[in-house]
């Protein structure tokens, strides 16, 4: 009987060692030549990983340029692109959230096993003492048939609780190792997962580049006016100042602002004609609009939030320097893909006092879209911009002095809705799946 549980004794302390010695074992071994190929190996690799990234840059160049002046094709490419990084960020902050959960579980299991290695040494010392004794001559002296009996009896009440305990931790080292093997098949998926993030970022800055370019070539003053714009800003004290000065000072952000109040017009008009038709996701599919898909008014329910991450602020609460919160915060993973959550005309892009990297669109019909807190923007003033086209990365902490004294470690978007001037609570326009955790 006492073989079982040997057996299963000695694989939990052997498992355990072994599970042990992995992460502890000190990498001391002198380099051999095995090392030295496996390392010319891996230098081979490098280097093949090289060429192959350069054929990609290169394939991906010549179908940027296949695409010409065609701004369809490039706006589809730009938002199917950045839709694809977000939704491939959401996946990577799914699978860290299920790697902590396991690691956590791993970790427990571990210390239970090590609490238990003392007692687990002692009771094989005592089976294997008791295996290599020889049976006692019960005919010659009734003094070792007596101790015969007695040990006969302890054996009889210890080995059934040593059974229960062998299986139990045999039971919780199986478990461990389906735990690592989840933890190892989770941490390839993020490997593969960042890969792709990364070749998408990669694709996403060649086609935002393209679209400069093509946007720097239509306007030959873009430089002359950002730099004014920026001048401008610091002229004034307010947000609503900034708006007002930048579409009233400034040449390109008072166009982008004429073709929003025109467009807003039509889209009244078009919204009356057709009172009874409820417009939906299916009215930003035209990749070719110039002007906004439907009337922000309309748009309630529809607009997908900027940046993947979690709401830490509401409209309404408090803003964490003794006032109330004019927008909502989104704490989002460090250089996340922003993108645009409405269409709109570009009226500022650039520093704004406390707000780090500030970017207003003006949406018409008087209502405003400020977001803030990015690290770099990628377009420029007088800008037409499309629902989802990315606009902008996030940095690797928080850009917005008034969220630096509790979340300085995390960056952090800044998104606030106005019309005629006055903040109002963006909530009612965000698409019915956008929750408290944002989808993209």
């Amino acid at each position: 009987m006492r073989a079982p549980i040997l057996n299963l004794l000695l694989i939990a302390m052997l498992a355990g060692a072994s599970l042990a010695q992995a992460q502890t074992a000190p990498q001391t071994a002198a380099i051999s030549p095995d090392a030295i190929k496996q390392r010319e190996q891996e230098l081979e690799a490098a280097r093949a990983r090289q060429k192959s990234a350069e054929e990609a840059q290169a394939k991906l160049k010549a179908e940027i340029t296949s695409l010409g002046q065609d701004r369809t094709q490039l706006n589809q490419q730009l938002i199917d692109t950045a839709a694809n990084v977000r939704a491939v960020e959401t996946k990577i902050d799914e699978a860290e959230a299920r790697l902590r959960t396991l690691n956590g579980r791993e970790q427990a299991m571990r210390t239970s096993l090590d609490s238990r290695r003392a007692d687990i040494v002692e009771v094989l010392a005592a089976l294997q003492r008791a295996g290599r004794r020889t049976p006692p001559a019960l005919l010659v002296r009734p003094e070792d048939a007596l101790q015969s009996l007695r040990t006969a009896m302890l054996l009889g009440a210890v080995v059934p609780e040593l059974r229960t305990r062998a299986e139990k931790i045999a039971g919780e080292l199986g478990e461990l190792v389906a735990l690592r093997k989840s933890i190892a098949t989770e941490r390839d998926q993020l490997a593969a997962n960042r890969d792709k993030v990364r070749n998408d970022q990669t694709r996403l800055t060649a086609l935002v580049d393209e679209r400069q370019r093509q946007q720097a070539s239509r306007e030959k003053d873009l430089d002359a006016e950002n730099s004014r714009a920026i001048a401008l800003s610091r002229q004034v004290g307010d947000l609503q100042g900034l708006i007002a000065k930048m579409e009233q000072d400034l040449q390109s952000a008072a166009k982008a602002a004429e073709k929003a109040a025109e467009a807003a017009k039509q889209a009244e008009a078009k919204a009356a004609a057709n009172a009874s038709a409820k417009p939906g996701p299916g009215a930003f599919k035209d990749r070719s609009r110039t002007t906004p898909a439907i009337a922000f008014a309309s748009a309630k329910g529809l607009l997908p939030l900027p940046v993947n991450g979690n709401k830490i602020r509401d409209f309404g609460g408090s803003d964490g320097v003794g006032g109330v919160q004019k927008g909502i915060s989104l704490a989002s993973r460090p250089g996340a893909q922003v993108t645009t959550p409405c269409d709109g005309w570009v009226v500022y892009a650039g520093p704004f006092r406390s707000y780090g990297q500030l970017l207003i669109l003006n949406a018409g019909g008087g209502y405003h879209v400020l977001i803030a807190g990015m690290e770099r923007i990628s377009v420029n003033i007088g800008q037409f911009v499309l629902t989802g086209e990315p606009v902008a990365t996030m940095g690797s902490i928080s850009q917005v002095a008034s969220i630096l004294a509790t979340n300085a470690s995390q960056p952090v978007l800044y998104v606030e809705f106005r019309k005629d001037g006055t903040p109002i609570d963006p909530g009612p326009w965000w698409a019915a799946n956008e929750g408290e955790k944002v989808r993209g």
